[in-house]
């Protein structure tokens, strides 16, 4: 684990099994239901999820989400960010 962030480029993190992730229609966005409520994602928040499966590494996520956001300013370490925080929430794990 790095000092800068709680993942290495190659970690691959994945949902906490508490966490159901799903597109909600009556939401228009994705959302993340557990035990005591949902949280709405935005979409960049629910593209990060998405790829979190455990199958993926932070490299291969940083990689498909700067082709997808092509001109946005840092989405390296705003994917980084969103997976500390995530982690924190206990959202996700390594």
């Amino acid at each position: 684990m790095s000092e800068d962030h709680p993942f290495q480029s190659e970690d691959s993190p994945k949902l906490n099994s508490k966490f159901l992730f799903r597109w909600e229609k009556s939401q228009d966005s994705y959302i993340l239901l557990y035990p005591e409520g949902v949280i709405k994602l935005n979409a960049s928040g629910a593209e990060i999820l998405k790829r979190c499966t455990g199958e993926m590494t932070v490299a291969e996520i940083i990689t498909q989400l700067s082709e997808l956001f092509i001109g946005a300013p840092d989405v390296e370490g705003s994917v980084y960010k969103f997976l500390e925080i995530s982690h924190a929430k206990g959202w996700i794990e390594h």
